[in-house]
């Protein structure tokens, strides 16, 4: 037989977004429950230095998480180690199916289950993650100052943080698996005049090579799509840049999404198209996708799901 909790709020997930809304929750005397989900702590744990998080000039992604998830017991929220699997948002109270069994029941739901990046599936890219491969040129590009690095991707981010590592970068090379971008027209313009950048068409990339002691990358191996001829390109960071999914498969058939799979909510809210349903974070954002930003839409989830239920006791 499996337990059943009841609660005012319940979080999904457990990123910047996840953790702030937990905080404003709970200072707001709604003893929130937070559900940490597969990866406690979010994206934020598989990074290395955070340099762009304001008040700490340099910090460890995961001792930054520890930190707010420290904060948000701290402030009264439940933290539990669970996973949900199902969640029916089609009456209130909501119900929420953990992987341990137990069924939450919540008044409001703050969603934060956040997105991961579209990686190209590579041994070798996963082993250099962190130390040379990233999947955010905004997170990692001042690492590269005066180096020479690689971007794959073909669409917007590709060529937007291609264009953003330049501010760095000695070089960015862009390879493509195609003969032609997806990405907007004036991205492409701005591309192809910039000085720093070269573009390498119709290749796909092999392997990302590197050193063991330390542990670096000094290379990516690519291979012509057509005839097969492979080549190293030297650099000594990796930049996948093929988009990133959203973690909506809970809600998929039970919200509006957008965007390929981003949650939709009103215009400077954290609303979705059902009322008591709030989301933040990377689930919502295909725009900015940082730490900080999603810290900000968790305390707006909060704000709201604390109006919303107001609203109702009123």
């Amino acid at each position: 037989m499996s337990d059943e909790k009841r609660m005012r709020v319940l979080i999904i997930g457990s990123g910047p977004a996840g953790y702030t809304a937990a905080v404003y929750c709970a200072r707001a005397m709604l003893q929130p429950v937070l559900v940490q989900g597969m990866q406690p702590g979010g994206q934020l744990t598989i990074t290395t230095e955070v340099e762009n998080w304001p008040g700490e000039t340099e910090i460890m992604g995961p001792d930054l998480m520890s930190r707010m998830e420290n904060h948000a017991r701290a402030m009264g929220a439940e933290v539990i180690s669970d996973l949900i699997t199902d969640l029916d948002l089609s009456t209130r109270p909501f119900r929420a199916t953990g992987d341990s069994g137990t069924t939450y029941v919540a008044d409001a739901v703050i969603l934060a289950t956040g997105a991961q990046a579209r990686w190209l599936g590579l041994p070798s890219e996963e082993k250099f993650k962190g130390f040379g491969v990233s999947a955010c040129a905004t997170c990692d590009g001042f690492f590269y100052r005066g180096q020479e690095v690689v971007v794959a991707g073909g669409g917007n981010s590709a060529v937007e943080e291609a264009l953003f590592l330049t501010n760095f970068a000695s070089k960015v090379t862009l390879v493509h698996r195609r003969d032609s971008l997806r990405a907007e027209k004036i991205l492409q313009d701005r591309l192809f005049k910039h000085p720093k950048i070269e573009i390498l068409w119709n290749h796909t990339i092999e392997e990302v090579e590197g050193t063991e002691q330390p542990l670096g990358v000094t290379g990516v191996r690519v291979a012509h799509v057509e005839t097969g001829a492979t080549q190293v390109i030297p650099c000594t960071g990796f930049f996948v840049a093929i988009g990133h999914a959203p973690a909506s498969e809970l809600v998929k058939d039970q919200l509006e999404l957008h965007h390929g799979g981003y949650v939709k909510v009103e215009p400077g809210t954290t609303r979705t198209s059902i009322p008591g349903v709030f989301a933040a974070g990377d689930l919502t954002d295909h725009v900015y996708r940082q730490a900080v930003t999603s810290a900000g839409m968790g305390c707006m989830a909060a704000l709201d799901a604390e109006r919303f239920l107001a609203g109702e006791e009123g």
